[in-house]
């Protein structure tokens, strides 16, 4: 294809990704200065429309950014009333008293919040600092200068036809040039993906992990329904097979946020998480719960799961990356939002010093040293050992040694178990299907449980068909000719919007990637056992359209 020619559009500060981190650096920016021009583009159809979690909001970062918000007519609402912690079995459960864990356990203070309406309500506050925000627009290439450092991105390309040429529609799209770039695409973004590959910010850290979050909204039975009550399980019915647990979160308006998370670090390749997650609500005390409501919207996403030791070399010449895209999800209390907001600041604040005093598309080693020293540091480094340890002893061990080191450097900042290491990368925990049993699951009952397609259509999702798959494969033979043989083409399970499907037997079989169906997850590109498929950008506004997720 010709060199496409663009439009470009000079900023202080280009921002990819309307999270909470992209909307936090933008919103401090501009208070600092009301005269930087800062733009930020998000892929999602609207701010909020691909953002899902939990979420528990830690408001500490909030509190940061905005400390009058409690007067302002903001979304968080909902206080973190009653705290409840379970060990299931198959037939019954355990709670396990708050008194043993540490304090940093504790959800007293924090609120039960929908973070895509979260982050709706902090793009109106952006915007009325005079940011710039374009949704709909994907970015899908990184810019750079001469001496290499990332002088922008390529944003709002569209109209491309299945064969990757420009069609009838063809929209080239713009280059959005900054004096500083920063990567807040969440976890596993595209482009955050080539700044860490191309300036090599994995070196000295241990490998990112990660985990799959799946969630329904559910609207319940009113004379169920517990406002600001939050629980969190674990146990069954996972078992041995993996790591992982479930959250059940008492929102506003009867209605309950239901997730059940499976770390990818599992090794049985017929392992089907999103399966697992429909047989959690056959548990009789989630089944009770949920009889006589409704599930109204559904969605998947991939959370960081490396803590402390994972975080990349978060400053790169020319650029940072914010929030999951540095993954500070801090794994014990299944929560990021606020480090994700941390990092904005810092960044933000980072930035605005380099600008005043005429700096450009160098490194901000700055906000790599804030990141490592403030607010997120705190948070992440004195339960660093709780992931490694589940991964490597199981789920008993996690909880009474990665308890005593969480209480240990709460008390004193000193873990005794120092930082331990992850090891290998969840791709290459994938073991060979010959050592394994294929797992029977229940069909669902079109009530409690649902099947992947039916669910995927409480997500919203749409993408132009007649684009190119936005799933990319190296080798279009590896599904068929290593992974079906080798690992029972674990592709077929992993994902949970039903993308991938082998179709046929023997030399009739094919791998088919039903591209239209893809929730943004990213669960393929880091699981895929022979990192063969890359997750790329489709044209903006496509994707899921999250309403209150």
């Amino acid at each position: 294809m010709a060199q496409i020619e663009r439009e470009a559009m000079e900023y202080d500060v280009v921002i990819v990704g309307a999270g909470p981190a992209g909307l936090s650096a933008a919103i401090r920016l501009k208070q600092l200065d009301p005269d930087l021009s800062v733009v930020l583009l998000e892929k999602g159809s609207e701010v909020g429309a691909h953002i899902l979690s939990g979420a528990v909001l830690d408001p500490s970062g909030l509190d940061a950014l905005l400390p009058g918000w409690r007067g302002m007519d903001s979304p968080v609402k909902v206080a973190v009333r009653e705290d409840n912690f379970y060990i299931l079995g198959e037939a019954g459960q355990l709670r396990i008293p708050n008194w043993p864990m540490p304090p940093l356990m504790s959800n007293h203070g924090n609120y039960i919040v929908s973070m895509g309406n979260v982050c709706r309500w902090l793009a109106g506050v952006a915007e009325g600092l005079g940011v710039e925000i374009f949704p709909g627009m994907a970015c899908s290439e990184l810019v750079f200068r001469e001496d290499g450092s990332v002088k922008g991105v390529v944003a709002g390309e569209m109209g491309l036809a299945a064969d990757g040429t420009p069609g009838p529609q063809y929209e080239p799209g713009m280059e959005l040039h900054g004096r500083y770039v920063m990567l807040a695409e969440g976890v596993r973004g595209s482009l955050s993906k080539i700044a860490i590959e191309r300036f090599d910010l994995g070196k000295g850290h241990e490998p990112q992990k990660y985990g799959l979050g799946m969630k329904e909204i559910w609207e319940i039975d009113p004379a169920k329904h517990r406002e600001g009550t939050v629980t969190h399980t674990m146990g069954w019915p996972l078992g041995s097979n993996a790591g992982g647990g479930s959250f059940i979160y008492h929102a506003e308006n009867n209605q309950v946020f239901l997730g059940f998370v499976v770390h990818l670090n599992y090794e049985n390749p017929y392992l089907y998480p999103y399966a697992e997650f429909q047989r959690f609500k056959h548990h009789p005390m989630v089944a009770e719960l949920l009889k006589g409501g409704k599930r109204v919207a559904y969605g998947a996403r991939a959370i960081s799961e490396g803590g402390w030791q994972s975080i990349p070399t978060a400053a790169f010449p020319g650029g940072v990356l914010l929030g999951c895209a540095a993954g500070l999800v801090n794994v014990p209390r299944i929560k990021g939002n606020h480090n994700a907001m941390h990092s904005g600041i810092q960044a933000a604040e980072a930035a605005h010093a380099a600008i005043g005093a005429g700096r450009a598309g160098d490194t901000l080693a700055e906000y790599d040293a804030a990141l490592r020293s403030g607010p997120v540091a705190r948070d992440l480094r004195r339960v660093r050992n709780v992931k490694p340890l589940w991964s490597r002893r199981g789920l008993v061990a996690s909880l009474v040694g990665g308890g005593f080191d969480m209480w240990v450097g709460n008390l004193t900042g000193w873990n005794p178990l120092g930082t331990m290491a992850h090891g290998k990368t969840d791709a290459a925990a994938t073991g060979q299907a010959r050592n394994f049993t294929p797992i029977d699951y229940p069909r669902p009952d079109g009530k409690l449980s649902f099947d992947r397609l039916t669910n995927v259509a409480f997500s919203f999702t749409n993408h132009e068909e007649s684009q190119p798959a936005h799933l990319k494969l190296k080798d279009a033979s590896v599904p068929i000719g290593v992974n079906l043989p080798k690992f029972a083409e674990p592709a077929q399970r992993y994902c949970p919007a039903g993308v991938y499907e082998v179709v046929g037997e023997g030399e009739d079989a094919r791998f088919v990637i039903n591209f239209q169906n893809c929730v943004h997850c990213k669960t393929c590109d880091i699981k895929d056992p022979s990192q063969n498929i890359v997750w790329t950008v489709p044209q903006g506004g496509d994707g899921p359209n999250y309403p209150n997720m």
